[in-house]
């Protein structure tokens, strides 16, 4: 009898201990980002995981998911997370131009971006995708509708992050339209979901994030979505999100490109690095557009890229394979080695000092694709690449290559380790002073053409309006000139 009282606190105990095992806390047993991370919140302007430190998502956006649902599958999402590191994936689900608005289908493939984050264990943006309908207002009720549903069936994740916004434009802006919109919906969400991310966006295509600082939404956990891309957009935009960072909004890049704003027009490198180093230093959370083939050079894929990932070198883009190293190069494997390296181990010399014979090195070339750690004989100098480039010659301010020091042999003098090129102009996204040679325009508003909200302009062109001449700084289309922190600059 006292055998079998024994027996059975011991089964009882191995019952719990299975029970524990099979059922017990996620996020202990989790090695995953969002079991290692949480639930996210805001401390200030940072956004920290469950124990209240700052993390920075790094990941990739979809592009229109009617368009290109093809790239959005378990696949090429893990792919994404254990070969490039993404920590977060954007589902872009559009409202109009064949979107959820006329293909209540497109919801399903939103669905399955979220089912797949939860099993990969990372986090999932749901980015109502207005754009050209450009007022959030226009199709608030359903709105409501959508986010109503998906909080109710995922609100309990913690993976999930609501994106409510992405994009107002046009003739709206962040009092009269976008934050009662907000208002409206984030209701319908935290009645589900008390505590997940939202991302709002705000006016001019998101670049208006001082409007927000400015008027902040009552909610805790909510963030303003910043967007930008790196061909078109420069320091004045930077200079507005510290605007805001400064009076305590918090800021998520939801949606970044390499190339102009349009989504085309080159693919713009160092600009978009001067733009991930600024990010980095300010802990800013970012998505980049956008995960397709599309012919245009913000795709991170090339033409007959495979759809469910396992991608070689050659089916990445320019910019895809910019910005997988940009990932990589800050983002730990998705799962922990299993053998970490012994403190006691001394470092091994992993760059030796390059020899001074520049045989030993190739001469860079401007056809020949480089990775990062590839060293290079260019101009005298030995350089390593710092990431994936191409045609990208050394010695440019924000570029690839770093200098390691001279290549030439001991009798010759010693370059400079870091000669300024005299031709390199500064990068594109940053104006140039006004050329001594271009005469000053004349005072006669007449000599230029009226500003016409309906007219798209570019970086140079003058306008009048109000009896002023106006330069556009860059690609514009239905801002006034006189704001503020628009893109016009008074000439006259």
């Amino acid at each position: 009898m006292k055998s079998r009282k024994k027996i059975i606190p011991i089964c009882m105990a191995l019952i719990l201990t299975l029970a524990l095992l099979m059922t017990g806390n996620p996020v202990s047993a989790d090695n995953s980002v969002v079991g290692q991370n949480g639930q996210l919140s805001i401390s200030g302007s940072q956004l920290v995981n469950q124990n209240g430190e700052p993390v920075q998502l790094k990941g990739m956006s979809s592009h229109g998911l009617q368009w290109y649902p093809q790239f959005v599958n378990y696949d090429s999402i893990k792919w994404l997370r254990d070969d490039w590191g993404i920590t977060v994936f954007r589902a872009a689900m559009y409202t109009s131009s064949g979107g959820y608005i006329q293909d209540r289908s497109v919801k399903d493939k939103v669905i399955e971006s979220i089912e797949v984050a939860i099993d990969l264990g990372i986090y999932v943006i749901i980015d109502w995708h207005i754009l050209s309908d450009g007022d959030p207002n226009i199709y608030k009720e359903e709105a409501k509708e959508f986010f109503a549903d998906i909080s109710a069936r995922y609100g309990h994740y913690p993976n999930i992050i609501y994106e409510i916004a992405n994009e107002p434009n046009g003739n709206v802006n962040w009092n009269n339209h976008i934050k009662p919109y907000a208002e409206e919906v984030i209701p319908v969400i935290r009645a589900n979901d008390p505590n997940n991310i939202i991302i709002v966006g705000t006016g001019t295509w998101s670049q208006d994030v001082h409007d927000a600082a400015n008027n902040p939404l009552a909610d805790p956990n909510v963030m303003y979505a910043f967007h930008f891309y790196a061909g078109t957009h420069g320091q004045m935009l930077r200079d507005r999100v510290d605007y805001a960072l400064s009076q305590g909004a918090a800021i998520f890049v939801s949606e970044w490109g390499t190339s102009a704003a349009t989504g085309d027009g080159g693919v713009f490198l160092n600009e978009a690095q001067v733009w991930l180093d600024w990010m980095d230093e300010r802990n800013l959370s970012w998505a980049n557009w956008s995960l397709t083939h599309k012919a245009e050079s913000s795709a991170a894929l090339m033409p007959g890229a495979n759809p469910r990932g396992n991608w070689t070198a050659a089916e990445l883009s320019p910019s895809g394979a910019f910005v997988r190293e940009a990932i990589r190069s800050s983002s730990p494997p998705s799962q922990p080695p299993s053998e970490p390296e012994p403190p006691s181990e001394p470092e091994p010399p992993s760059e030796p000092e390059p020899p001074s014979d520049p045989g030993t090195y190739p001469a860079w070339s401007s056809s020949q694709v480089y990775t990062g750690g590839e060293i290079v004989t260019y101009d005298g100098q030995l350089w390593r690449a710092q990431w994936w480039t191409q045609g990208q010659a050394p010695g440019q301010q924000w570029g690839p290559w770093e200098p390691l020091g001279s290549s030439l042999p001991p009798s010759e003098p010693e370059p400079p380790t870091e000669p300024e090129p005299p031709s390199e102009p500064e990068p594109p996204s940053e104006p140039e002073p006004e050329p001594p040679s271009e005469p000053e325009p004349p005072s006669d508003p007449g000599t230029y053409p009226a500003w016409s909200a309906s007219q798209i302009y570019t970086g140079g062109e003058i306008v009048s309006y109000s009896g002023q001449l106006w330069r556009a700084k860059w690609w514009t289309q239905n801002q006034t000139p006189g704001d503020q922190y628009g893109p016009w600059e008074l000439v006259n």
